[in-house]
């Protein structure tokens, strides 16, 4: 029979490999520091992780704006500020519901694709072979998965944005009777340069995140089968713990203050 594994044993194990992922993270900075790129693998890996996986970002945020404006435009409405459904929606896109609902959609496609596939090769010993063949893994496999999700993730969100924008604003027409014109013009007017570029920014570390924890996880793993479906598993729920808990620190340092996008655009 197998043994189960403890509560105390599968955290410390957890927290090993999210040490790994750390000092995973700080070679990866030092690799590219020094101009080690495969470009071969990387614009493989910008294919994977970019137009593969626009559709279902696009088909989430096109949903998720239209989802937030029936719940906002009736209670707006109904306290006579329903020309301010544009902005309001365009703001929580643009700094959070875009950036961090792109990264969880990655995370849960392309981290555990990360995962799996390096997990199988450290399982099968094909690691090993590179390392005889005098290949470093983290120049082969690591960093093309790093600087892709580093540089499709900002695109990606961006387009989510717009997605997002443009599924409110039909629903807004469609339901509420705010015109396009009412909500772009609400939109513009609270949205700011900053709000534009916080997305993207959330984008690139989200991005950093996710590359680097599937692909520690994968190279950490051990136990044959099983223990690449585990890693699978602990990547993504990782991927997503590091994506809330960052999303907050990076809107805390962003955000902070007394500014108000409300008042602005009233």
């Amino acid at each position: 029979m197998t043994e189960t594994p403890s509560p105390s044993s599968s955290l410390g194990l957890w927290s090993q490999r999210l040490l790994a992922a750390v000092l995973l993270g700080g070679q990866v900075l030092v690799h590219l520091l020094n101009g080690k790129i495969n470009r071969r693998n990387t614009l493989e890996q910008m294919a994977a992780v970019g137009p593969e996986s626009l559709l279902i970002a696009l088909i989430t945020a096109g949903f998720v704006g239209a989802v937030f404006t029936i719940q906002v435009a009736r209670e707006f409405i109904n306290l006579g500020a329903g020309t301010a459904v544009g902005g309001v929606l365009v703001i929580s896109l643009s700094r959070e519901l875009a950036p961090v609902l792109t990264a969880v959609v990655l995370a849960g496609r392309v981290g555990s694709a990360f995962a799996a596939e390096i997990g199988t090769m450290k399982v099968t010993e094909q690691i090993d072979a590179l390392y005889m063949l005098r290949t470093d893994p983290i120049d082969y496999l690591v960093i093309p998965r790093v600087i892709a999700c580093c540089l499709m993730l900002p695109i990606l969100t961006v387009l989510a944005l717009v997605t997002g924008v443009a599924g409110g604003m039909v629903i807004a027409d469609a339901l509420y009777g705010i015109s396009n014109t009412v909500f772009l013009n609400s939109a513009r007017n609270f949205l700011s340069v900053w709000d534009l570029c916080s997305a993207p920014i959330k984008g690139f570390f989200f991005g950093a995140l996710i590359s680097i924890i599937g692909s520690s996880w994968g190279l950490t793993t051990t136990g044959g089968a099983k223990g690449v479906g585990q890693s699978t598993t602990t990547a993504v729920v990782t991927s997503l713990l590091a994506i809330f808990i960052s999303n907050f620190f990076l809107s805390w340092l962003m955000f902070q203050g007394t500014g108000s996008a409300v008042s602005r655009g009233l």
